[in-house]
């Protein structure tokens, strides 16, 4: 890894390989414990992705726009309370550190993997779980055509690269960890109905700063420190979109939303992903346009018995005033066991994150 300070920021370039590296089993160990280990950001980046992702990418992310643009009796079509909002649209339903409401961002949550026998599964051992076991909400194809399959089709695209990530993790666990069980990373990420994947769009900052961005004082108040609770989070990079010059409605007549132009570059240099290093430092990551990136979280910590580390990290947004509407849209895909998968001796994924959810509300 290679660091600098660049005002009061501390950048610093992730461990990367290529996806051929993944694929062959050919992962250097060194590279795993320097992207995953004690003295770790936590944070793989992945490289060489097949061609269509690119593309792939700017679709989704730009539908995100479109889709917290739509009026607001049809984003109320698509919230799905029984699962406390966590299918379908979300927005000023979970709160910030400080107490407020989070209006600062929507999040369109969807369950990627729906195998029927393993879904009948979870719903009859865990028929009270709905944010796991909740059908998947679609706008209809009036409304937002293509979405649903751009969206399916880049988590896809991720949880195959997650699943490679897993098996080189299994190989060095294998190994390195006595009685752990080779190949269980990889299976869980394959098979599990309970991952879950968020397509989340910051609205544009307001001149004023009420709507909680930060400030030196409280850098994380967007989105506040925390860490995630599965295995592998598969990150896209940030797409900065200038609403106010391309504005994100659709024209009725177009059978196909075309993808928005994207920024360079963010007009706020802090804005963006900031991890906590092992050392204390607060460190800003960059996540290539062409590249993915995946984090540690709590359950992977657990499952490799802290061989590797849950990475704490938060979002900065774009300091008000700058830049003019900017919006950011981005995509977390959070691969987690299925219910009754076993986290450790005591404990499946469902008692696992249930203690995990209590223990941060």
């Amino acid at each position: 890894m290679s660091g600098h300070v660049n005002g009061r920021i501390t950048t610093q370039h992730p461990v990367s390989v290529s996806l051929e590296e993944l694929r062959n089993d050919r992962t250097p160990f060194s590279a795993l414990e320097e992207a995953f280990g004690l003295c770790s950001l936590g944070i793989l980046i992945v490289r060489d992705l097949p061609p269509g992702f690119i593309q792939l990418r700017q679709t989704l992310l730009s539908y995100s726009s479109y889709l917290a643009n739509l009026p607001q009796e049809e984003l109320a079509k698509l919230e799905d309370p029984e699962s406390h909002y966590l299918v379908g649209w979300s927005c000023g339903k979970e709160t910030l550190k400080n107490g407020r409401y989070d209006t600062l961002k929507g999040s369109y949550y969807m369950n990627p993997r729906q195998t029927p026998s393993y879904k009948r599964r979870a719903q009859e051992l865990y028929p009270n779980l709905c944010e796991y076991n909740a059908e998947n909400v679609w706008p209809g194809h009036d409304v937002l055509p293509g979405f649903r399959q751009s969206f399916q089709s880049l988590c896809d695209l991720i949880i195959d690269v997650a699943a490679l990530v897993a098996r080189a993790c299994d190989r060095y666990a294998a190994e390195k960890i006595a009685g752990y069980q080779p190949g269980y990373l990889e299976y869980v990420v394959k098979t599990s109905v309970s991952t879950k994947a968020r397509l989340l769009h910051y609205f544009p900052s307001t001149a004023s700063g009420i709507d909680g961005n930060t400030t030196d004082g409280d850098e994380d108040d967007w989105c506040a420190t925390h860490l995630d609770h599965g295995c592998l989070t598969g990150l896209t990079s940030a797409m900065f979109v200038d609403e106010g010059a391309h504005p994100p409605t659709r024209d009725k007549t177009d059978k196909d939303l075309p993808a928005l132009p994207e920024l360079g570059t963010p007009p706020d240099p802090k804005a963006g992903l900031y991890i906590h290093s092992r050392s204390g430092q607060v460190i800003k990551v960059s996540i290539p346009k062409d590249c993915l990136a995946f984090q540690t979280g709590e359950a992977l910590e657990v499952i490799t018995k802290g061989e590797f580390k849950a990475v704490p990290h938060f979002v900065r947004g774009i300091a008000p005033g700058m830049g003019g509407k900017i919006a950011r849209n981005t995509l977390a895909v959070f691969t987690q066991p299925n219910l009754w998968e076993k986290v450790d001796e005591g404990s499946d994924f469902a008692t696992f994150a249930k203690g995990i959810v209590e223990r941060n509300h």
